[in-house]
């Protein structure tokens, strides 16, 4: 075993003092870092009052929206006047303008049962009573006093809210019903898209789809005028409840502005990347008046673009277009103008000794070497873009957007609103997958 003596020390010190002279943020620099990012974690929380906005955040809301997307409701009201109980259907009801659903029937009395989840939850009303089973217990309610109020001494079951003239049962995912004195509504939850091919207007409506394409294939005509293939996709396209023309037409232009706004931002940011580059262009002024423009332009959010170029054009998706090309011009003249300052000047100057024109130069001693940033950056844009144009749609630039937040207004249209985030995240999906393909094979990665 060898012994370093003090000599041989002072020359290991001294030939790798990173190792034996280390600063104090050398030594402490990770430490404090960590410590920092806890701090910041307990500011975070205190600053956000994040336990209280925990603890009175509407939870509940989260499934019934979730329900909302992949149900549908009816809401049939039974009124009560004398002797006699009708039913009345909301003007627009699922079940079209003659409903005659089999979960509710009439008893010689004139009594109505309705089954709002099976045998286990159902709801008799009679011209005095209504009769709400549900959670393994049978509660009469006397409806023909001044307010309705539960007959006996039982006590309110956590599921029934009672209201000085109104009672309400909470029969959970199935729905809920409403009693006062006079009627009783219902709320019968489906799971389902109701009516999403054809609407209730439609010929071809509540028809199984073996008999629909029996019609479509062979059927007699039901409108002298056209096929039956024809006015049944007159009817998809043009239906009332899910407006499919309406939507794919508005999904269409969304991608129209994300494709037209990055194409003509790409085309504005590229010269301006030669100009605004260092090692291209050596004018300093030049250069950081145009780095400083594109700045300008992609601080400004693309939202904040889509709101000023809507009032000087107006509602529609040529002030979407619009906003998308000023930011993408800010964003990828930036990425444009440091991937020239980053290239390799050998090739340039080889070019360059041979005598060759400027343009000669750029061609064959930066853009070989630039391609790469340029259809990189482009295209990973364009794809975000897609994303981006849904959200600016929200304040009148056109697209989906806009009809997706005229959907979520109404608080409830939820299902349709599932079926434009769906139809948004498809294309966000085959867009990314288009994108990564494309950039793949023109930069020669594909299958590495």
């Amino acid at each position: 075993m060898s012994v370093i003596d003090a000599g041989r020390m002072q020359e290991i010190e001294a030939r790798y003092p990173e190792f034996f002279h280390r600063s104090f943020r050398q030594r402490y620099g990770a430490l404090m870092m960590f410590v920092g990012v806890i701090l910041y974690g307990f500011y975070a929380v205190w600053f956000f009052d994040l336990p209280k906005v925990i603890a009175e955040a509407h939870w509940e809301r989260v499934g019934i929206y979730l329900s909302e997307w992949i149900s549908y409701d009816v809401q049939p009201e039974f009124r009560i006047s004398g002797d006699k109980i009708s039913i009345k259907y909301p003007r627009f009801s699922p079940l079209g303008d003659n409903p005659n659903p089999d979960w509710v029937t009439t008893a010689p009395d004139g009594s109505m049962t309705v089954s709002v989840s099976g045998s286990s939850r159902t709801v008799t009303i009679t011209k005095t009573q209504a009769i709400l089973t549900a959670h393994g217990i049978t509660i009469p309610i006397d409806i023909s006093g001044d307010a309705p109020k539960i007959v006996g001494s039982q006590p309110v079951p956590s599921w029934m809210t009672v209201y000085d003239d109104n009672i309400l049962a909470n029969m959970g995912f199935a729905g809920d019903v409403s009693i006062s004195t006079d009627r009783v509504k219902i709320r019968k939850r489906f799971l389902g898209w109701a009516n999403f091919v054809f609407d209730t207007h439609s010929p071809f409506f509540d028809k199984p789809a073996s008999e629909v394409i029996g019609l479509i294939v062979s059927g007699p005509r039901l409108d002298p005028s056209q096929s039956n293939l024809s006015l049944a996709f007159d009817n998809i396209w043009n239906n009332g409840a899910w407006q499919h023309g309406d939507v794919w037409t508005k999904l269409f232009q969304t991608i129209v502005m994300a494709f037209l706004g990055t194409l003509l931002g790409s085309l504005a940011a590229f010269p301006l990347a030669f100009l605004a580059a260092r090692n291209i262009t050596p004018n300093r002024l030049l250069n950081q008046v145009l780095k400083r423009f594109f700045d300008f332009l992609r601080s400004v959010d693309m939202l904040i673009w889509a709101l000023f170029l809507t009032r000087a054009f107006g509602p529609g998706p040529l002030a979407g277009s619009g906003a998308i090309f000023l930011t993408e011009t800010g964003t990828l003249g930036k990425l444009y103008s440091e991937g020239l300052e980053n290239i390799d000047n050998k090739p340039r100057e080889g070019v360059k000794s041979t005598g060759s024109s400027t343009i000669l130069v750029h061609r064959y001693g930066i853009m070989p070497q630039i391609v790469p940033v340029i259809v990189s950056q482009t295209l990973y844009q364009w794809e975000s873009n897609v994303r981006g144009a849904t959200i600016i749609g929200a304040v009148g630039a056109g697209g989906i957007g806009l009809k997706l937040w005229e959907a979520m207004r109404t608080n409830a249209n939820w299902e349709n609103v599932a079926y434009m985030v769906l139809l948004i995240l498809i294309v966000v999906f085959l867009f990314d997958a288009a994108s990564n393909a494309l950039r793949s094979r023109l930069m020669g990665t594909r299958g590495k």
